[in-house]
């Protein structure tokens, strides 16, 4: 049996990595890992695989970036050529980009079955281009494979059948449980910044919806500068939000932020785990923050992972005003959330390979 993967972004080599080791565990299996370079700088991709022990891609399709309807375009008629070639049984698609998109596709237009992983996710803002991916991926989908009760009640609500549905909880907590322990003996990134547990706020800022308003990214850079002035705020800067600030002129506004360089999984895990506080735009940081029992701060509109607001570990704020982010971040310091058990239990990536297997 053939599986042809699809991943392209930083969050989908985290869902990945335990999903191919479960596939590879099972006799007469085959996996085509095909990255189609959706991320391609070096701190955001290859240190993943290294780290991770992901199989080095069979097919690395080197788009790059672009916008994205170029980008999904490349994608699609690159990865319609492979399938074709490797004639896969399943196509294997993680999350919401435009990876994920452009893999459904090629996949559907070729009749070839897809399963998609962290199906089900709705933040109901169609702005979104990953709200997109997600709607029309899970509706080519011939498998849906669910992280939680919300995300499942989601599909079923838009039709799709019950028997295309598994709920199999959330690959990203397989990760954090497998890697947790390896990072605590690999990582020195607190030793190699100076810093003290639950002494800084670490901070992720990368979403389209911010960096793509000026207005929006200096009220977010200038509350996180309010903050500095209480408590460091560690900011691993990602290649687009740099990109922006130094167009837009707004990099006086980093001022007090310590900024570094994207890092890998492994001195990611251990800067969430002993952050005071996460503030963040990204999906996957959201949960990572749950898993480490760290509260935090979602600089958007709304979030996919509802349960956790919910549930009191993340605070919803959208960026309009520096100072109003500032003030959320400091009163959230040392809170928590009600205990619960939301994403499975770190099986996930067997569920999902032996689902596939049947």
């Amino acid at each position: 049996m053939k599986i042809c993967t699809i991943i392209g972004a930083r969050p989908q080599f985290i869902k990945a990595a335990p999903v191919s080791r479960a596939l590879n565990a099972i006799p007469g299996m085959q996996e085509c890992l095909v990255h189609t370079g959706q991320h391609y700088d070096s701190n955001m991709s290859d240190v993943f695989f290294t780290e991770l022990g992901i199989p080095k891609p069979h097919r690395n399709l080197e788009i790059g970036s672009g916008n994205h309807g170029a980008q999904t375009g490349r994608m699609l008629e690159a990865l319609e050529r492979v399938m074709l070639e490797e004639q896969p049984d399943w196509v294997l698609v993680y999350g919401d980009t435009n990876s994920t998109l452009a893999g459904a596709l090629a996949a559907a237009k070729l009749h070839i079955p897809i399963a998609h992983v962290e199906a089900g996710l709705r933040s109901f803002n169609k702005r979104m281009p990953e709200e997109i991916n997600r709607i029309l991926t899970d509706h080519a989908a011939s498998l849906l494979f669910t992280p939680t009760d919300t995300a499942t009640h989601h599909l079923e609500q838009e039709g799709i059948a019950t028997s295309l549905i598994e709920q199999v909880g959330d690959v990203m907590y397989d990760a954090a449980l497998y890697y947790g322990e390896i990072a605590r003996q690999k990582s020195h990134v607190l030793d190699r910044l100076g810093l003290q547990p639950e002494g800084y706020i670490l901070s992720t800022v990368h979403r389209a919806e911010n960096t793509g308003d000026p207005k929006r990214l200096q009220a977010i850079f200038e509350g996180l500068q309010k903050v500095s002035s209480n408590i460091p705020v560690i900011l691993p800067m990602h290649p687009r939000t740099r990109a922006t600030l130094e167009k837009n002129g707004q990099l006086d506004l980093t001022q007090g932020i310590t900024l570094i360089e994207p890092v890998g999984y492994l001195d990611m895990v251990m800067l969430e785990r002993h952050a005071a506080l996460i503030a963040t735009d990204s999906g996957g940081v959201q949960k990572e923050a749950y898993f480490y029992q760290r509260p935090c701060v979602t600089l958007r509109d709304e979030t996919e992972w509802v349960e956790l607001v919910e549930l009191g570990w993340n605070t919803l704020l959208t960026p309009n005003n520096g100072k109003q982010i500032a003030d959320s971040i400091l009163k959230q310091i040392g809170t928590s959330g009600r205990p619960e058990n939301l994403y499975g239990e770190g099986n996930s990536a067997d569920l999902i390979a032996r689902r596939l297997v049947q």
